[in-house]
């Protein structure tokens, strides 16, 4: 039998996907722009490209893998990243709206429709 993926309570209304072109409002990152990488659904929060980087104390491994410190991405909460509009290149909230019989989502702020 084929195992069903859990959905989460707010998945539904998730407005971000993997791709999505994102500004950080909150933070040590604030201010940086980066796509998303991945979407943590249990967590709710996003993993973004480049930006809210922490250090990472990595112990060598018996395969002979490197130690040392590295650089790891954390996630960012979705409630302190805003989307880019494509024409405003600033932050905004989506909506959605239907367009003949598909649901598309739409930035707010210009109304531009988002892939």
């Amino acid at each position: 039998m084929a195992q069903q993926t859990l959905k989460t309570k707010y998945q539904e209304k998730f407005r971000l996907k993997k791709g999505d072109e994102v500004v950080i409002l909150t933070g040590k990152s604030k201010g940086g722009t980066g796509k998303i990488d991945s979407v943590d659904f249990k967590k709710n929060a996003v993993y973004v490209s480049g930006q809210n980087l922490f250090k990472k104390h990595k112990r060598a491994d018996a395969a002979g893998g490197e130690g040392g410190i590295v650089d790891k991405a954390m996630p960012v909460h979705v409630s302190n990243v805003a989307l880019v509009d494509p024409k405003k290149k600033k932050g905004t909230r989506v909506g959605f709206k239907t367009e003949g019989d598909k649901k598309v989502r739409v930035a707010k702020a210009s109304g531009t429709v988002l892939a």
